[in-house]
């Protein structure tokens, strides 16, 4: 069935299934989300509050964030989600937050680093150094990306965990040091930790298939040069999230998180051709390499995505066409020196 409008997109993002509810159920203690005010946060504390009311579940489920967007927080407050309005740089107030045996750490930041690195820097590796001292007595579950890995060969299938890190440039080398941080927490307090190398996360809104789908329906050319891409839908990688928990381990447990196909942009956009019925408008030559991951070890632990490339391309074309409302949040998924 398409998706028409916010509220049924935001229904079908936190929906949760039987084995989320099990996993909810079996966490031991309330869940604190730190940066739940992002594209991913909302929707993964709805889950987490959907899942826990349907197991019977008796646990806070509390959103930290600055909220600029008050709507954000007005919405989550009225779904029973506690908010806590916090710059998590402050130590002061980091230190104020409750205790809580489940942390999701997903506060990140990402583009316009270059010209302003120290304060990517403070986001994705000074803070986690905070946060892995403060909750040292928590389950800590991190989401990181898999720009951590340098381009693979579109051939191959993808980076692994075990493939040797290799950040280019100032956002990837902070998010490496964001999970460097949670090692030595988890080394030195011994907390139990799940790191999630996530790329991409889709939803009807902002995505690499969002990014690729406007270009082709403004008539806008595409650029090849990253011939191919993995995505996730949002739900999935939220639903994988809480299920990491029981995985949760000192070292940490590294994960890759995406869907399992290999993606031709050149191929994504000539669906998107046939749906709005556009030639597609192609720049650049297609390189060997791209920013790849192989997720078969998450999909072995904690299940596979529920759903496709295909159907999201649908949700995607029938959204565009009836001018759904986007976040304007281009991924520059295209982007291969790492300067973002």
């Amino acid at each position: 069935m398409p998706i028409n409008t916010e509220k049924e997109l935001e229904e079908r993002l936190s929906r949760p299934t039987e084995a989320d509810v099990a996993a909810t159920a079996a966490l031991d203690g309330d869940l604190i989300i730190l940066g739940a005010g992002g594209k991913m946060g909302p929707s993964l504390a709805r889950l987490a509050r959907r899942a826990a009311d349907q197991a019977g579940a008796k646990k806070r489920i509390i959103a930290v964030a600055r909220f600029t967007n008050r709507d954000v927080l007005s919405q989550l407050s009225s779904e029973g989600i506690e908010t806590i309005e916090c710059d998590l740089l402050e130590r002061r107030k980091l230190s104020s937050l409750p205790d809580a045996g489940n942390i999701v750490f997903m506060a990140a930041r990402k583009f316009g680093t270059t010209g302003s690195e120290y304060l990517t820097w403070a986001m994705n590796t000074y803070l986690p150094g905070l946060v892995a001292e403060r909750f040292r007595d928590s389950r800590i579950v991190a989401f990181s990306t898999g720009n951590v890995y340098p381009l693979q060969p579109v051939k191959e299938g993808g980076a692994r965990e075990s493939t040797p890190v290799d950040p280019q440039g100032e956002y990837a080398q902070s998010a490496l040091g964001r999970e460097r941080m949670f090692e030595y927490g988890s080394a030195k307090w011994g907390a139990p930790v799940v790191l999630l190398r996530l790329n991409y996360a889709i939803d009807l809104r902002y995505g690499v298939l969002v990014d690729i789908a406007t270009a082709v329906f403004h008539r806008r050319p595409i650029d090849l040069s990253m011939a191919a891409v993995n995505v996730i839908w949002q739900g999935d990688a939220n639903a994988a999230c809480l299920r990491s928990f029981a995985h949760c381990q000192s070292p940490p447990l590294i994960l890759n998180i995406t869907g399992p196909e290999t993606l031709s942009v050149r191929s994504i956009a000539e669906e998107f051709g046939r749906r709005f019925a556009v030639e597609p408008l192609f720049t650049s030559e297609e390189m060997p390499t791209a920013l790849l991951s192989n997720a078969t070890k998450a999909h072995q632990l904690l299940g596979s995505p529920t759903i496709t490339p295909r159907e999201m391309m649908d949700w995607i074309a029938n959204w565009i066409k009836r001018g759904g409302v986007m976040l304007n949040r281009p991924t520059h998924f295209q982007t291969r020196d790492g300067k973002f």
